[in-house]
């Protein structure tokens, strides 16, 4: 088992080694060529660029948290069990919003709320994507933590019934923080989505990373290395943020392991 692992990371300490060789053997020979196609499309850009990232961060952030919480409070809803009639048609209208926002293509989304529900709105771009991406997250997140909470045993939850507890008690102090701990995995994929699916948002004139690229392509007629340049940013971006989540991910089972 030891031995196989080891292989494993030798074999893939290889190839990132190859990959790394190879793009510094490009880049010593094409230097000079480099420099200047990178001298001549971002000399003076480097600020809106870097404004662009800035942009694309809080939209990410803010959206993923603002899901979070719609998507928790959107399963916390759909699993109520109650026939009261107000409940019933609360948890229709949940199931509603969760298969609209799985069933269409988010630019879709963006240009309805942002056009349509929004039309006569004249402050920040950003306030509309936030809330727009925040709501399409939150249709994701609700069926993640269902997920999680399917995870939990229940037997769990027959337990916690049967020492007195109440079914929110139950599903609080039992049952939600184990599901919180079995969804961190795909709660990080949808953070990860989220930052390349911002990439849209200049339909609706938000200069983020992309737009800000864009520009400067528009402006240079350098797509090529303007285009692999922003890729290339976008590619160490989603890396940096998946070594962040995998450490986070690993703190949080470490931390219930030694409980």
């Amino acid at each position: 088992m030891k031995l196989s692992l080891k292989k494993e990371q030798i074999v893939t300490l290889s190839m990132v080694g190859v990959f790394l060789a190879t793009i510094v053997t490009l880049y010593i020979v094409f230097s000079s060529s480099i420099n200047e196609a990178i001298k001549d499309n971002f000399a003076g850009n480097t600020l809106s660029i870097f404004q662009g990232l800035g942009v694309t961060l809080l939209i990410a952030l803010t959206s993923f948290l603002l899901g979070i919480i719609v998507g928790t409070i959107t399963c916390l809803v759909e699993r109520i069990e109650s026939k009261n009639t107000f409940v019933l048609i609360l948890k229709n209208l949940f199931k509603a919003y969760v298969s609209i926002f799985r069933g269409t293509p988010m630019v879709i989304q963006l240009l309805v709320i942002y056009y349509v529900i929004f039309a006569s709105f004249t402050g920040d771009p950003i306030f509309v994507a936030i809330f727009c991406f925040g709501l399409n997250s939150g249709a994701y997140v609700s069926e993640i933590i269902r997920g999680g909470i399917n995870a939990v045993p229940k037997g769990q939850v027959e337990a916690g019934r049967s020492l007195g507890l109440s079914y929110s008690t139950v599903m609080m102090k039992i049952v939600f923080p184990q599901a919180l701990r079995n969804a961190l995995p795909s709660l990080g994929n949808e953070f990860i989505t989220l930052i390349k699916e911002t990439s849209i948002v200049g339909f609706i004139s938000i200069i983020d990373l992309t737009l800000a690229f864009r520009k400067v392509a528009n402006a240079t007629y350098d797509y090529n290395t303007v285009y692999l340049v922003m890729g290339a940013m976008y590619f160490v971006l989603v890396m940096l943020f998946t070594v962040i989540l995998h450490f986070i991910e690993k703190e949080a089972f470490k931390h219930v392991k030694t409980k």
